[in-house]
């Protein structure tokens, strides 16, 4: 996934870093490449002397009781109550320019609750935010910049491992709606700084 649109990212925070700390977003649907690519870039960064703190919002997200079997349809259930957006606004969005410490919503998936944790980001130059559905309105107007990583729906079914496969209802009705709804509603292709392709 290296090439141009790398350079692009890179260009921007160069010609911006003197304006304080940057937010950069990894957007794309699950098994796109987003993890993959953050690792990457921020090796690259890294090697220009930046100091990069990579969040993943999926550490984030809620506890089982507040996202499964709710009264609300399964794909409702993953956009919406699957991360307390309004939370992480207040807790990580609205503090992520100025602040020295955050303190964030962990969630335990072995006890099936959450800690709070202090995150140090005093020195960061650049915050990276990796996950899906972060162009979502209460988020988008945080980040500096947008990387939107595109993968079609078969090619990231195919990156699932063999057992995870098998529920095929479970990314009918939760995964793959509430993907739609997102792409959809929010077009967030459009929204994007740059679009990478991983097909």
């Amino acid at each position: 996934m290296k090439g141009a649109e790398t350079v692009n990212i890179i260009e921007f925070i160069q010609k911006n870093d003197n304006d304080g700390r940057l937010i950069i977003g990894i957007d794309g649907l699950s098994r796109s490449g987003k993890t993959t690519y953050a690792k990457q870039l921020e090796k690259e960064l890294s090697a220009l002397s930046y100091s990069v703190v990579v969040l993943h919002i999926d550490d984030f997200i809620t506890c089982r009781s507040d996202r499964y079997h709710t009264k609300f349809e399964e794909w409702y259930e993953y956009y919406y109550l699957q991360w307390n957006s309004i939370e992480l606004k207040n807790k990580l969005f609205n503090k992520i320019k100025s602040a020295s410490v955050l303190q964030l919503p962990y969630y335990i998936s072995t006890l099936d609750r959450r800690i709070q944790k202090n995150v140090s980001i005093r020195h960061a130059d650049i915050i990276m935010i990796e996950g899906v559905f972060l162009q979502r309105p209460q988020w988008r107007d945080s980040f500096d910049f947008v990387v939107y990583i595109e993968s079609t729906r078969s090619a990231r079914f195919n990156r699932e491992n063999d057992e995870t496969k098998k529920d095929i209802e479970k990314f009918k009705e939760r995964y793959w709606k509430a993907e739609d709804y997102y792409i959809h509603n929010i077009n967030p292709a459009k929204k994007a700084n740059v679009i990478i392709s991983n097909l």
